[in-house]
């Protein structure tokens, strides 16, 4: 699948296949081993992900933290499990296009212009997720990463306005969720700090939001339940917007 350059892959092998052992009642199981990163697929970011100047959200020492070869403050097993009120922010759709410019930065005016549209402001303990439509680019792992043509994605500007609103988390459908310029890579990711050591905020990866889209969807419940691997930096996720039959 695609990911980011930054994070190991994902793998999956079959370890035993059907036939390779036969119980004596004809009976056989197949099984795997799974090696990922913990920022592959669509994740929930810890506080432990990012540092600046040393430090971790709360003034943490980020270096005395990680000793013994895990996290053991800000880890993934800290992400709480996410049941609360979720708004999607169809950036994309507020510009009238299905996928927005390579490199376009989402401002603070694009997220009030798709709240706007949605109908719903996100606030305190809330999820905001922001489409960009990049995701439609998912199965063609060059162009989704876009190291040379650059992603849509977050500004300073549009993070600010998000932690002014006190949420607690915030995803989009791109691999670094906030704005790449063509050519840049992941140099630098001065969203990620903004959300997650100045504010705490949880960034979520790699969404599927075409389907809710296409459903109009505005304000919804969210619910994000993230594994709780002890001492890492991320971890999987499937979130779901649970609307009204």
């Amino acid at each position: 699948m695609a990911g980011s350059p930054n994070h190991p892959g994902f793998r999956m092998t079959l370890e035993r296949r059907h036939g390779d052992a036969v119980r004596s009642d004809g009976g056989s199981a197949s099984n795997e081993v799974i090696v990922t990163g913990g920022h592959t697929g669509t994740h929930v970011d810890a506080l432990a992900h990012v540092s600046h100047d040393g430090l971790l959200h709360g003034g943490v020492d980020a270096a005395e933290a990680q000793r013994g070869g895990k996290h053991t403050v800000h880890g993934a097993e800290t992400i709480p499990p996410m049941v609360t009120r979720g708004v999607f922010l169809d950036v994309a759709a507020a510009h009238g296009v299905d996928v927005l410019e390579p490199g376009y930065g989402v401002t603070a005016d694009d997220l009030a212009r798709a709240a706007e549209r949605a109908g719903a402001e996100p606030g305190p303990g809330d999820i905001a997720v922001v489409r960009t439509g990049w995701g439609r680019l998912f199965g063609d792992p060059q162009a989704y990463v876009g190291k040379e043509t650059g992603v849509p994605g977050m500004t300073v500007d549009g993070a600010n306005w998000l932690a002014e609103r006190r949420i607690v988390a915030t995803g989009s459908d791109t691999t670094a969720y906030e704005q790449i310029p063509a050519g840049a890579g992941h140099q630098v990711l001065p969203v990620h700090r903004v959300l997650l050591v100045d504010n705490g905020i949880h960034i979520v990866e790699h969404m599927a939001c075409e389907d809710a889209s296409e459903a109009g969807l505005g304000e919804f419940l969210a619910v994000f339940a993230p594994l709780r691997i002890v001492g890492a930096t991320g971890a999987p996720v499937r979130p779901l917007a649970v609307v009204p039959a």
